[in-house]
């Protein structure tokens, strides 16, 4: 899992107490995360990298008998849990990586304290956030969600850092996060990196990859937290082009 600055970088905005002197703000405020607090002076800034999902999707058939594990963890679409789904029955998966920089000047930390964390027995490790990602299939037309995307929970780690900077954060059942100048990468062949396609017919759509979908933890910026990539399916092989950041 390499690390690499990204070719489109942002410009991180900062947040100053402008209230006049004594006052104090009682405007509900986001959530800033458990954890270390080595670097809390401003937010994080998360970024996903559109060119690393482009680079590598593809359509990968799967047998349901390998499958449960990500069924235990709601990968799949509803069709997969009929049953009158057999284990030898196949899943059609949309697989892709995903890659997300922290490019802010604070550590991108989970909402929950740790000893709240889920224990997935079937992957052997604690996730850290009920959905850090959210994926979709929207019709290439209408925008309507063709392929039911799924809250990807994961457990947040600094895979790579640019250099000069050091790892502080693993997957772990106590120190969790995504430090600034950090990538978290999750690489398109492991379980639930993927949105389950089995019922989408050939044809145009769009990726839709979001991070901090429910902005759940506070970041300088939100603008920059959606990619949107154009598929194209033919039923045996997909393209994905024009990947971007967009807004949400």
């Amino acid at each position: 899992m390499t690390g690499g600055e990204l070719v489109n970088p942002q410009i991180n905005s900062f947040h100053y107490n402008l209230l006049p002197h004594g006052r104090v703000d009682r405007s509900p405020q986001r959530e800033t995360g458990h954890g270390t607090s080595y670097f809390h002076n401003g937010l994080p800034d998360l970024i996903p990298d559109p060119y690393y999902i482009q680079a590598a999707s593809y359509i990968q058939r799967v047998q349901m008998y390998t499958l449960r594990c990500a069924a235990e963890e709601n990968c799949l679409s509803s069709s997969a849990y009929s049953s009158r789904v057999r284990d030898l029955d196949y899943r059609v998966l949309l697989r892709f990586p995903q890659r997300v920089k922290n490019q802010g000047t604070a550590d991108f930390l989970p909402v929950k304290p740790h000893h709240q964390w889920e224990w997935h027995s079937c992957h052997q490790h604690y996730h850290s956030m009920d959905a850090f990602s959210n994926y979709d299939l929207l019709d290439a037309s209408t925008g309507r969600t063709v392929a039911e995307g799924h809250k990807a929970s994961f457990c947040l780690e600094d895979t790579s850092c640019d250099p000069g900077v050091r790892r502080r954060y693993a997957c772990t059942a106590h120190t969790q996060g995504l430090g600034p100048g950090c990538y978290d990468t999750y690489h398109a062949n492991i379980d639930c990196q993927w949105i389950d396609i089995t019922d989408v017919s050939p044809g145009d759509y769009i990726l839709k990859v979001t991070v901090n979908p429910g902005f759940q933890v506070q970041e300088s910026d939100f603008s920059n937290n959606v990619v949107r990539c154009d598929i194209r399916y033919t039923g045996s092989y997909v393209q994905a082009y024009n990947c971007r950041i967009t807004g949400f």
